[in-house]
């Protein structure tokens, strides 16, 4: 790591954490008037993910940032889709490979040339390309305009989720090299579109090089975290520490010092100027939100340890299949993992700080089960039956 230039700034730890909220929207009035494209727009990265439980991962970002907005609402903001026998209209976002595969404004398409040029040389890939797929997907696309795997030929050559067919193959490919685009999710199926057409001519270019690309990565990335360490950094856009060292300096973030962070930091000086304040969302969050997407920088943050235990072992669960963190006040004061059961939404397990963070779970409880169309709560377990019981009583006084 290169070395770092004084601190312009010393931030406490609660001032780095309302900072960090006030960042990601979570402090303070949020923009409606932006609605969920302004929420894109501020977090530069939404983290897409199978995982569907209360809603898909991408819903859920918004819907803790702005409340009970229509899912319909949601993928329509993200995806706008052509109307029959009209011309695609310019999308205002793609799907690409940043945190993970993320919905990403679509300003930010040039910012990911390095990305394109490094798939593009990569010398090799996990999934051989058959002779001439390649070419033979680009004329379809080319020939009969947006569409699916399946559209093309077959996503699978098998039933394995892995078993790509060479069609499937050859279109990832052209995804990854910057050919081609996803700007459509439709029944989860990926919809894709020569970048050529799907693309603004304005932005449909790769001329920044690899050091520009990296310098506004970071400085959006600074930006939408409020502040943070240079793995804070690297990891929103997943990025290697060295790039970022390699271009921080000229980013416009600055070096500021955090109590009882063990390593240097850096902050939007735009987040600086003015003292976060303003009134605290209380929500559940998917475990994919950027807020919590990076496990040391929450347990830093907010002295909460999660994890994500969808793929562990039922019997070796802590939480829970889909533990969602609670926020509340700006802290993160519990957990709940849960399901939908007709128009019942079912906290099959809860775990709960203590008594005073029940009034703030039921809150949450009550609004995700009315955006999900539930009209009952039950909470199954708790960490303690005492916990259990007053979550209870609280969901039913307030459902009167």
């Amino acid at each position: 790591m290169t070395s770092v230039p004084s601190p312009t700034a010393e931030l406490s730890a609660d001032e780095a954490r309302r900072i960090a909220l006030r960042a990601q929207g979570f402090l303070g009035a949020p923009d409606r008037r932006g609605g969920v494209r302004g929420v894109l727009r501020h977090l530069g990265a939404v983290q897409l993910d199978t995982i569907s439980v209360l809603a898909r991962s991408h819903e859920l970002i918004p819907y803790a940032r702005l409340g009970a907005v229509g899912r319909r609402t949601v993928d329509e903001a993200y995806w706008t889709p052509a109307p029959v026998g009209a011309t695609p209209p310019q999308p205002h976002a793609f799907e690409y490979w940043s945190h993970a595969a993320c919905i990403l404004p679509v300003e930010e398409w040039p910012h990911f040339a390095f990305r394109r040029r490094a798939y593009r040389a990569r010398p090799h890939w996990n999934h051989a390309l058959p002779d001439g797929t390649y070419d033979q997907v680009i004329k379809q696309l080319r020939a009969e305009g947006p569409l699916t795997a399946t559209d093309l030929g077959g996503a699978k050559k098998t039933s394995e989720w892995w078993d790509w067919s060479g069609t499937k193959v050859a279109v990832e490919r052209a995804l990854m090299y910057g050919e081609v685009v996803c700007t459509e999710r439709r029944g989860w199926k990926r919809v894709y579109d020569l970048a050529e057409r799907a693309i603004p001519d304005t932005l449909l270019h790769d001329d920044l090089d690899d050091a520009e690309c990296l310098r506004r990565l970071v400085r959006l990335a600074g930006r939408s975290l409020g502040v943070g360490t240079r793995a804070d950094i690297a990891d929103y856009h997943r990025l290697k520490g060295e790039q970022v060292d390699a271009v921080i300096a000229e980013s416009g973030l600055v070096p500021v010092t955090v109590e009882g962070w063990s390593k240097p930091a850096w902050a939007d000086p735009v987040a600086l100027e003015t003292t976060p304040r303003g009134r605290h969302r209380t929500t559940l969050l998917s475990p994919f939100d950027s807020l919590v997407w990076d496990r040391a920088r929450t347990e830093r943050i907010f002295g909460f340890t999660h994890r994500l235990e969808a793929y562990v072992p039922k019997p070796k669960r802590v939480y829970g299949y889909f533990a969602m963190p609670v926020l509340a006040g700006g802290r993160l004061v519990g957990r709940v993992d849960p399901a939908r059961e007709g128009t019942t939404m079912v906290a099959k397990q809860v775990t709960l700080d203590g008594p005073r963070s029940v009034p703030a779970v039921a809150q949450a409880l009550l609004e995700a089960a009315t955006w999900v169309d539930c009209t009952n709560i039950r909470v199954d377990r708790a960490n303690t039956p005492d916990l259990r019981d007053a979550l209870t009583a609280e969901l039913a006084r307030t459902l009167g």
